[in-house]
């Protein structure tokens, strides 16, 4: 159960000093050049105030979108090979919604699926999230569609709910914890505290979606939604949870190096064989896979959704791909 408190904002900017005081950067979301993005910040009059979400995902302070895993060099004979090691900074993630946070949950378990990912859990480890709950939304918000809400705990170390005179504080993990610690006389007691949240009405049943996918693999549906798709990858790099990538190799004749870069199945050549053969071939299969890889083939490897229901692919696709308003269309009775 969470240890709840109330904090400021006078005393929220002095936590912001307290953890660049331990060594950590923090990163939140800023308004610049008209989007919210995250960047480093010192105090939390940098921090954005009213923002529904950030426009590209937190996933790459753990997964990056480009990075060395090796480098060699050959000579006659003779190669010599190099791990490359894994650069973890000490960071606070702040401000970001419950939603991205229960993301990290759908990275974690494909990198720690059969063999654990010293990358990403290096980078993990030097992770605390600060998350802050939503006390609005817009049309692309479906976070209760998929188990989440605007309140959910999942993934963070600590939650704040903006409430009077500054939040009401949650402290969950053992994380939050040690940050409650640098500065414990910050933290007041929250008794009587009220804390609003959004409403966001679920717009379908995510199990029910999952179990009513096997049959409609074949359906019409996934190329008629996909006629304006445009497999450009934008719904895959900014979603929290979409974990595609390639390995790649950067070489002469003297040396190279490997490098894990960020992919996305909606491309066209990501399933390309070097045959030539493409087992999808066409944008709606891609589509589709998508859809299936996120609402059936996460669920049964690995027990979870590969969705937080955040709208950053509605939100940043280019010909307006809505995912929760096609989710909600593979749900309705076929016609007979």
């Amino acid at each position: 159960m969470a240890d709840q408190f109330q904090l400021s904002s006078a005393s929220l900017d002095a936590l912001f000093t307290a953890l660049q005081g331990d060594g950590r950067r923090i990163l939140a979301p800023t308004d610049r050049d008209g989007r919210t993005e995250l960047n480093p910040v010192q105090t939390l009059g940098q921090v954005a105030r009213d923002y529904v979400q950030t426009a590209l995902s937190a996933k790459e302070t753990v997964f990056p979108k480009v990075e060395q895993l090796l480098s060699y060099s050959m000579a006659p004979g003779q190669v010599e090979l190099v791990d490359a090691e894994p650069r973890a900074l000490p960071t606070v993630l702040f401000g970001i919604r419950p939603c991205e946070a229960g993301g990290f949950a759908a990275l974690d378990a494909v990198f720690n699926w059969d063999t654990r990912d010293r990358f990403f859990n290096a980078r993990m480890e030097q992770l605390a999230i600060i998350g802050v709950a939503c006390t609005r939304k817009d049309d692309a918000c479906f976070c209760t569609s998929v188990g989440g809400g605007p309140g959910s705990t999942r993934g963070s170390d600590i939650l704040l709910t903006p409430a009077a005179g500054g939040f009401l504080a949650q402290v969950l993990t053992d994380k939050g914890r040690a940050i409650q610690a640098l500065a414990p006389e910050l933290f007041a007691p929250a008794a009587g505290l009220a804390a609003p949240l959004a409403e966001v009405p679920a717009a379908f049943d995510h199990a029910a979606l999952t179990a009513r996918l096997p049959e409609l693999f074949d359906s019409p549906i996934w190329d008629d939604q996909a006629l304006r798709c445009l497999g450009c990858g934008a719904c895959a790099f900014v979603c929290p949870a979409c974990v595609c990538f390639d390995i790649q190799e950067e070489a002469d004749k003297k040396a190279g190096r490997r490098l894990r870069a960020w992919d996305s199945c909606g491309f066209a050549m990501f399933t390309l064989h070097a045959s030539g053969h493409n087992p999808r071939p066409a944008q709606g299969a891609r589509w589709r896979q998508r859809v299936y890889h996120k609402f059936a083939t996460y669920p049964d490897r690995y027990g979870m959704l590969g969705c937080v229901g955040c709208g950053k692919c509605t939100r940043a696709c280019p010909v307006d791909m809505n995912l929760q308003e096609h989710l909600t269309q593979a749900m309705a009775p076929v016609e007979s």
